[in-house]
């Protein structure tokens, strides 16, 4: 399960534990994005991300944090995430690349993405009663799709960032938008807060 989680909030936990149920998974790896090729906003530092995440999933030792993108330089391109996570599975495993509606429909514009789906299928979650709809290269292209019934939530990173910026303070956020663990690491370190820089931060 790979994104910016900038911050990570209440739904990709929501998306994450459902997979665990819905897919029977051993596990779901928590993969904070590098250097996100497709966005032209700069992200808050990797450090900060990659504890924000860890601390959203503390709850749950079936979640585990790889911090693989992060210490890769150049573009983070999740063919060759999937590729070196293969390269160090000891045990033949099932692999499953959790992604929303949104991710879905914007899959062909992804480096190598014919590979990647050679290799793993497809969970996307569909908010609501709405199924996943393929786009059109991908409804010509065989691959592997399961759908993930997520309850429709009313919560995005975007929005989160927005009222920070606007001076809300982190911790009414909680627990609908993200987590007291995570709203008390926002209000810690002050991040999203109008004029702060993105990048560089030191926890």
């Amino acid at each position: 399960m790979g994104g910016s989680f900038d911050p990570v909030h209440t739904a990709h936990v929501a998306m994450a534990e459902l997979a665990l149920r819905h897919l029977h998974l051993d596990e779901v790896r928590w993969i904070p994005v590098g250097q996100a090729w497709q966005k032209a906003r700069p992200l808050t530092d990797a450090v900060h991300r990659l504890a924000m995440v860890q601390a959203a999933v503390e709850h749950e030792p079936r979640f585990v944090v790889d911090p693989i993108e992060t210490l890769h330089s150049g573009p983070s391109y999740t063919l060759d995430t999937f590729k070196a996570l293969r390269e160090q599975a000891t045990q033949a495993t099932d692999w499953f690349l959790l992604i929303g509606q949104d991710q879905y429909a914007n899959l062909p514009t992804w480096h190598g993405w014919p590979e990647l789906l050679q290799g793993l299928t497809l969970a996307v979650a569909c908010r609501g009663h709405h199924a996943p709809e393929a786009p059109a290269a991908l409804q010509a292209w065989p691959h592997r799709m399961v759908a993930l019934p997520l309850p429709a939530l009313n919560v995005s990173s975007t929005d989160i960032r927005a009222r920070l910026a606007r001076g809300e303070d982190p911790l009414t956020l909680a627990p609908e938008l993200v987590s007291h663990t995570v709203a008390r690491y926002i209000a810690n370190h002050q991040l999203y807060a109008a004029g702060r820089p993105p990048l560089n931060g030191h926890p």
